[in-house]
């Protein structure tokens, strides 16, 4: 288990990249990068559940274990979910049970900078390697426009 840290400058306020990040309409896009059709289902409440989903509703199922707005928000990653259904944990979602995935904005004048930092196992370091800068850059221009 390793942790990886992806970061961007963006030239908008932390509140419009907030948005972008976690308005349903935004979040499908820059999503997209890691699963076309990819949207998340919560209430959006620190201590609440929430589903990270594909078109097939395949994902997996996670807390918000921290939230505070337009700053800083953190997912505890629990199982998998499959057709809609959240798994029991079995083996291979023990691997990544517990995990994290951070997502920090720090505002400076005009500019915010977006640290996003996730725990991952060695099997998907090169995958989150190629696609998270790709996803952080449509968060950069959709926020930028």
């Amino acid at each position: 288990m390793k942790t990886i840290q992806f970061k961007v400058s963006i030239n908008a306020p932390a509140s419009k990249v907030w948005a972008v990040l976690w308005d349903d309409s935004t979040y499908r896009l820059w999503t997209a990068a890691f699963s076309e059709g990819s949207y998340a289902v919560s209430d959006w409440k620190e201590g609440s559940k929430i589903l990270f989903l594909n078109e097939e509703k395949n994902g997996i199922y996670s807390t918000i274990t921290r939230l505070i707005p337009e700053q800083f928000i953190s997912f505890t990653h629990i199982g998998n979910v499959k057709n809609g259904v959240e798994q029991p944990i079995a083996e291979e979602a023990k691997k990544c049970s517990g995990d994290t995935e951070n997502y920090t904005l720090t505002e400076t004048g005009n500019t915010t900078e977006l640290v996003a930092a996730l725990d991952i196992t060695e099997d998907f370091s090169d995958y989150f390697s190629r696609t998270f800068p790709k996803a952080l850059n449509i968060v950069k221009e959709l926020a930028e426009q």
